[in-house]
């Protein structure tokens, strides 16, 4: 996988880029909504969808209550710190 260096923006990712270091991660691209991907891990799962102005994740139970918790993530931050934020769970 051959990625512009992890203090990037991801702004300055094309989008076969981005889906490449999603995959690589460990997400699949939902079949029926493009733009959203999932991934479960042991302790958590979400979906991370690539919207316009930023990239949202949804953590799937993850609140007290047992509701959806909700993070976005503007385009303007590095890869890294995208990765470390959403990539360590909720």
């Amino acid at each position: 996988m051959e990625l512009p260096s992890p203090d990037t923006p991801l702004y300055n990712h094309t989008l076969p880029k981005i889906e490449e270091w999603l995959t690589y991660l460990g997400c699949h691209q939902d079949p029926d909504n493009l733009h959203c991907w999932h991934i479960k891990k042991p302790t958590w799962q979400a979906e991370i969808c690539l919207e316009t102005e930023e990239l949202m994740v949804c953590y799937l139970n993850a609140a007290p209550q047992g509701e959806n918790l909700n993070r976005s993530f503007k385009y303007s931050l590095s890869r890294q710190d995208v990765e470390s934020a959403v990539f360590d769970g909720p």
